[in-house]
């Protein structure tokens, strides 16, 4: 890794100027007032499985952010090395009020990822999956984890916006059969989502992303962080406190291995798997 030009600060600073890395100032605590939020969440979540919330200050511009992303992709960059950059971070650091009304206690798992699905490339979103099923519930149905997914640029359902089977709707939620899709395609809730909607679900829930008409007019660009309660015993490592702020050569690190994980759902080129795993050590 020492020998690519992808693991020096300099190189990432040149693709985006203005963005942070590993900046204490930037990343200092800094919490959203999500008080109302938080009430809606819960609720949607013990009914529907997941929640869409709208107007929560991220302390982040998406338009700069949104371009970031674009750029990253045109160089032939997955998008998920924009978290190299602090600005991707923050969203979900401001969330903290919220995690801890839904989780008590938390982790960030290291598990992220980030899209730009372009039309003009034929993207899509990743197909119809649980993240980690029933096991990622507690015996009163209540989520261990969660994922949280932010709108960087507007989703539409022309882009590939996210779909969902609210968890009352799918008769193999929560039980042996989850992995037999059995829901009424009328069930499923298309989702167009605002730059800094929030979405969170638990990781039971039938989900996944459009494909991406050519009519779209732009990419759909977006991010995707996971949570964990701190009081169950996790396999993943390393685990990210609140707030934490990981150091660049540690965020190369995860990253290949995030590319190199979910080979599965989304493929990589040779060049970027060869990449990838020089990151990821």
């Amino acid at each position: 890794m020492a020998g690519s030009l992808e693991a020096t600060q300099d190189y990432w600073r040149s693709l985006a100027p203005s963005f942070h890395i590993a900046d204490p100032d930037f990343l200092s605590p800094d919490v959203a007032d999500a008080d109302a939020a938080c009430v809606t969440a819960a609720e949607d979540i013990a009914k529907d499985g997941y929640t869409q919330l709208s107007s929560i200050d991220l302390a982040a511009d998406f338009e700069k952010m949104a371009g970031v992303v674009r750029a990253l992709t045109a160089r032939d960059l997955e998008a998920v090395f924009c978290f190299v950059y602090d600005e991707f971070w923050r969203p979900y650091f401001r969330l903290d009020a919220l995690y801890r009304h839904l989780l008590g206690p938390y982790t960030f798992l290291p598990d992220f990822w980030a899209w730009d699905i372009d039309p003009k490339r034929g993207g899509a979103g990743w197909s119809r999956h649980r993240d980690r099923g029933r096991q990622s519930l507690r015996a009163d149905g209540s989520p261990i984890s969660l994922t949280t997914w932010i709108a960087v640029s507007e989703a539409t359902p022309d882009n590939g916006c996210l779909r969902m089977v609210p968890k009352h709707a799918d008769p193999t939620y929560n039980t042996p059969h989850e992995p037999d899709e059995l829901f009424e395609e009328s069930a499923v809730r298309v989702l167009p989502a605002m730059p800094g909607d929030v979405l969170i679900w638990n990781q039971a829930v039938m989900h996944w992303g459009g494909k991406a008409e050519p009519c779209a007019s732009h990419s759909r660009v977006s991010l995707s962080f996971e949570t964990q309660r701190l009081d169950v015993p996790s396999s993943e490592a390393p685990l990210i406190a609140p707030w934490q702020i990981v150091p660049f050569e540690q965020r190369l690190k995860l990253i290949g291995q995030k590319l190199l994980h979910y080979r599965h759902m989304h493929a990589i080129t040779p060049a970027l798997e060869t990449l990838a795993q020089e990151l990821a050590g």
